[in-house]
């Protein structure tokens, strides 16, 4: 099995397959044509890769780069975490990072809408300021 990525990340894949008990001759590897964007390339060539492992039914199909080997590798790390999310039968690591992110961008919307109305506070009391002596008298009582 030929992927055009690191010895590293090549040996951290089979050890997953191993860990899970995955094995290549339970994967069939199937090429097709993919879509989108990356021009005549992907259109002339199969870079698409569909896995299926056999014995679970698990299919995964894999197009997010141009190259085919690239996505053998992706398709095969996809694969691994589907199976690791049926043994696991709870939440698996991908979904943990799903909801970590989700959390981050709560987060950061709180703080974001906090300073937009600390902005329309200000912008408020200038307004305030210019419509009429009594405007001023509002200021000064915040104050």
């Amino acid at each position: 099995m030929y992927l055009p990525v690191s010895l590293k990340k090549i040996a951290a894949l089979q050890s997953y397959f191993k860990q899970l008990g995955i094995c290549e001759e339970a994967i069939e590897e199937q090429f097709v044509h993919a879509g989108g964007p990356g021009g005549q390339n992907v259109n002339k060539v199969a870079t698409c890769v569909v896995l299926t492992h056999r014995p679970s039914g698990i299919s995964v199909r894999c197009q997010e780069e141009r190259s085919q080997g690239l996505n053998r590798y992706r398709a095969r790390m996809r694969l691994a975490e589907k199976i690791d999310d049926l043994q696991q039968g709870h939440k698996a690591r991908r979904q943990q990072e799903i909801e970590k992110v989700r959390r981050q961008k709560r987060k950061r919307s709180k703080r974001a809408k906090e300073k937009m109305l600390a902005d329309k506070r200000r912008r408020s009391v200038t307004k305030q300021a210019r419509k009429s002596v009594t405007g001023k008298k509002y200021i000064e009582d915040l104050l």
